[in-house]
């Protein structure tokens, strides 16, 4: 900005040998951009961005094994994404039968959504879950009828 705002103020300060000056001005801004460059620099690791869960664009990353395979797991998915969202928690449900697992976990570790919710035919079998936190990376299986109160209660709602 130079001095054009200062010197219509009168803004000066005093200079090393005691002499009044103009002071020159700047300016800074902090957007959005700046904001998401900054979270990201903070938050990744090799497989890429760990969103804050404050800024992530989804809380939870819905995928089921293997969705064209098993009527099962789809019916259980769509459910749990009803009921999850009806919670009002925000998921991204990886809906797409093309795509291999492997595929799907990787997409989720890149974008980096916080918590991720695995529905898998061995896992209903035994009534639970697979649910791993993005931050830690550690897998634990949880009871399917629990499982849209654990994800409140990691996600303090």
């Amino acid at each position: 900005l130079g001095t054009k705002y200062s010197e219509a103020l009168n803004a000066t300060v005093l200079d090393d040998n005691g002499r009044s000056v103009v002071m020159p001005m700047g300016c800074y801004g902090i957007g959005v951009s700046r904001v998401v460059a900054a979270a990201i620099e903070q938050n990744h690791d090799d497989n890429g961005i760990v969103w804050p869960e404050a800024i992530a664009p989804f809380q939870v990353s819905l995928i089921p094994l293997n969705i064209k395979k098993s009527p099962r797991e789809k019916e259980v998915a769509e459910k749990l994404y009803a009921d999850l969202t009806a919670a009002g928690i925000e998921v991204l449900f990886d809906d797409r039968e093309k795509e291999r697992v492997g595929v799907k976990f990787s997409d989720a570790e890149l974008i980096g959504i916080p918590h991720r919710v695995l529905v898998a035919e061995r896992g209903l079998d035994n009534g639970v879950l697979e649910y791993k936190s993005r931050r830690d990376g550690e897998a634990e299986e949880v009871p399917a009828d629990d499982i849209v109160d654990f994800l409140k209660k990691k996600l303090g709602l």
